[in-house]
């Protein structure tokens, strides 16, 4: 994304880091991700946005899809990938070759919408695996949980009207992207926090908004658009979470799983951009999903 973007290759550099130092590296399986293909995005993307993103593809340097959104000569590539590695997640948590997965992937994606690419996202890759799961395993009711400090607006975007999928989102507010405080409804459960919102109140949100939510829906599959920016050491973010946040509020999730879903999740990598804190709260997030 060029020099000193927060989006940069490093943050998967020190999530990798931390499972090593964590020791749980090689207690866990290992997948390289397939690139989605053209149907898969556009059963979420308009066809047309798709194409303008594969001519945009440039061959040396840098073009902007939006201000805060760049693309090199690998980009495309990473991003048919990161969209890929969801899908190709929902394949393998219904064959039962694995209980549930984390996608380590970037860019982002829940800031894309059905025809825009947006604050570091061009694909929504966490969509693209929602609608793979309801598309080729005829599931009924999925439900995807974003704890990023961004209101995860490219997803509400594609599902707004789609009652097979429910959105739990918490975010700053006011805050980028500046939506969702109005825009919820029955399936759509948007919970804005204040800056500088501690674990008490997140935890808060989460049991008095998300959960009996999720207990009306009866998820069949839950997915999870794992933001860690709410970091109080991600300085982008402004709230105050801790680790220990993250910890609970995914064993909270594995909980409705458990109940619904037969345990099935798949939670693929968002925001996050204070390196270490990145590292610390994803190595938490995966040994509670791997129950290390």
């Amino acid at each position: 994304m060029g020099a000193d973007h927060p989006e940069c290759p490093e943050r998967l550099h020190a999530i990798n880091d931390q499972l090593i130092a964590s020791g749980i590296l090689d207690h866990l399986i290992h997948y390289d991700a397939k690139e989605a293909s053209k149907d898969q995005l556009t059963s979420v993307h308009n066809p047309e946005y798709v194409e303008w993103v594969f001519k945009q593809a440039p061959e040396a340097g840098l073009i902007q899809l939006d201000g805060d959104t760049s693309m090199n000569k690998y980009t495309l590539s990473a991003a048919l990938h990161a969209a890929g590695a969801v899908a190709q997640a929902v394949d393998l948590v219904m064959s039962g070759q694995v209980e549930n997965a984390f996608c380590s992937i970037r860019p982002p994606g829940h800031h894309a919408g059905r025809a825009g690419a947006s604050g570091f996202c061009i694909f929504n890759n966490v969509a693209v695996g929602a609608a793979h799961a309801i598309k080729h395993y005829h599931l009924q009711r999925v439900a995807i949980l974003d704890f990023d400090v961004h209101h995860g607006d490219g997803t509400e975007n594609i599902f707004h009207d789609d009652p097979k999928v429910m959105l739990c989102s918490t975010f700053r507010h006011p805050f980028y992207p500046y939506k969702g405080a109005e825009s919820g409804n029955e399936h759509i459960i948007n919970v804005p926090l204040a800056a500088r919102t501690t674990g008490t109140e997140f935890r808060e949100a989460i049991t008095n908004h998300w959960l009996p939510a999720l207990d009306r829906f009866k998820p069949e599959f839950l997915f999870i658009s794992a933001g860690f920016d709410a970091h109080y050491e991600d300085d982008m973010g402004g709230l105050a979470l801790k680790e220990a946040d993250y910890l609970w509020v995914t064993e909270a999730l594995k909980q409705v799983a458990k109940k619904y879903a037969s345990g099935r999740i798949v939670s693929t990598l968002e925001g996050g951009y204070s390196l270490h804190a990145l590292g610390r709260c994803v190595m938490t997030h995966i040994k509670s999903l791997s129950e290390l």
